[in-house]
């Protein structure tokens, strides 16, 4: 079923990267809301400078003007839209089969983003967006207690989303244990007794690291099927970071060991 992503960043994205249909694109029509030339007093919600440069288009779609109250409707976050939105195919999912043979074209450089249920769709955007920056071979995560790649997570991610090969595993410790046959070492992030400070482990090779849930953490039997766990040293009174902010910085280490 069709869907609505919006943003501008999210649509341009998703037309660079040419993998969903696109079936149409709205476009605020600046000239007659406020903050026109007639109304200099209101907000930047219309505004032209918001519009950037036109987006290239598949052959067959026109971009269309429409009030803002309509893209409002559609995509049910009022003035976060900023004018623009396009209706396109659902996101398109790969295999675990893909993602394993992904992972041995990349070879020593595999690497594999795992989430363990991961709810909160800002946190989720925030960790595909890191992905992609990167360069992670994949993304694996349930099709279950998972929030999945909505117009919201597209748009969390500044439209990186539509960059990535996002797997869909209906078991997450088997899936981890096919990563493992084709070569990865998994980590969990997780601060546990025995864990690794991740500044302090190997993370040149073929990688996966395994991210749990704002509340829990990586769930025990997903643990039980990692090669180890790595923590983040904590000076500060809090006890932990969130699931987005420890992802990156271990993502980001895993980038600086390996070199540009």
């Amino acid at each position: 079923m069709p869907e609505w992503i919006y943003g501008r960043h999210a649509v341009e994205e998703a037309l660079k990267a040419g993998r969903r249909k696109v079936f149409r694109v709205l476009r605020v029509d600046s000239s007659k809301q406020p903050g026109s030339a007639r109304d200099r007093t209101a907000g930047p919600r219309a505004d032209d400078s918001q519009e950037g440069a036109a987006p290239v288009l598949p052959k067959g779609v026109a971009i269309e003007r429409v009030p803002a109250s309509q893209l409002d409707a559609l995509t049910h976050v009022g003035h976060h839209h900023q004018g623009i939105a396009a209706e396109v195919s659902p996101f398109p999912y790969i295999g675990l089969s893909d993602t394993i043979s992904l992972c041995k074209g990349a070879g020593e450089r595999a690497l594999v983003l795992v989430l363990d249920a991961v709810q909160d769709p800002q946190n989720f955007g925030t960790l595909l967006r890191t992905s992609e920056a990167v360069g992670v071979t994949a993304v694996v995560m349930l099709d279950r207690r998972q929030v999945a790649v909505t117009p919201a997570v597209s748009n969390a991610s500044a439209g990186a989303v539509e960059h990535l090969n996002i797997c869909l595993a209906n078991n997450l410790a088997r899936a981890i244990d096919e990563l493992r046959d084709a070569g990865l070492w998994v980590y969990a992030l997780q601060a546990e007794r025995g864990a690794s400070k991740y500044t302090s482990t190997d993370l040149r090779g073929p990688l996966g690291l395994v991210v749990g849930s704002e509340g829990r953490g990586v769930g025990h039997l997903v643990r039980q099927h990692c090669d180890g766990a790595l923590e983040i040293p904590m000076q500060g009174k809090i006890e932990s970071l969130n699931a987005a902010v420890a992802g990156s910085i271990v993502l980001y280490e895993a980038l600086r060991q390996r070199g540009t």
